[in-house]
């Protein structure tokens, strides 16, 4: 279940940020938690948390794939499961079907936790970071932005930080969601292609922020 605003307690914001690979996420998170004091929730973080073992992500895939999918230690053989599914799309659907409710379940737990523990008198702000919301996901948070930068300088920024060469970064950018499928559950897009202090002041405007 996920959710919706008026289950949700009157002290905490809760801002979504999303886009694509490259589009510099992080630096707005960075300026969230540095400048705002937000807590900053990571889906893939979490994602990664309910596939180890005892969690019950790993149980429902092992159930579903067999133990095959374990290394010798019996932790998931994440290199080689992930090879595995993305060769085979029935397979991914299987695994987004498997994790990606778990992970919204644990990430509305922890905003309620986060919320409960807040001082007094102060209301907590909180940025949930995921590659891709989806309606019901969306939910959770009372503001979606969406992260946005060119082609171009997704791909310095890849190659500069990751090591990428162009070609590769071109290949993982045309294997992910158009900026249309993005833009349309976005309530804000910041424009990421400019300054630390331009968008900064984007931030600020945001925010309430003079």
């Amino acid at each position: 279940m996920h959710p919706s605003k008026t289950e949700r307690t009157d002290n905490m914001q809760v801002i979504g940020i999303t886009g694509g690979v490259g589009a510099g996420k992080s630096r707005i998170l960075r300026i969230l938690q540095e400048e705002y004091g937000a807590y900053i929730l990571l889906a893939d973080e979490v994602a990664a948390g309910l596939e180890e073992p005892g969690q019950e992500g790993l149980r429902q895939l092992v159930e579903c794939f067999g133990r095959e999918i374990l290394d010798a230690e019996e932790k998931l053989d994440r290199g080689a499961f992930a090879e595995r599914i993305f060769k085979d799309p029935k397979a991914l659907t299987q695994v987004n079907a498997i994790i990606h409710p778990l992970t919204w379940q644990a990430l509305c737990r922890q905003v309620a936790e986060i919320a409960l523990s807040a001082p007094k008198g102060r209301k907590a702000l909180i940025a949930v970071e995921a590659a891709l919301f989806d309606r019901q996901s969306r939910q959770l948070c009372d503001t979606l932005w969406y992260v946005d930068a060119s082609e171009e300088n997704r791909i310095v920024r890849l190659m500069e930080n990751r090591g990428y060469t162009r070609e590769r970064c071109k290949n993982i950018i045309r294997n992910q969601p158009e900026r249309e499928a993005f833009l349309a559950l976005a309530d804000v897009v910041i424009d990421n292609n400019g300054t630390l202090e331009e968008t900064r002041e984007q931030i600020a405007r945001q925010l309430g922020e003079p």
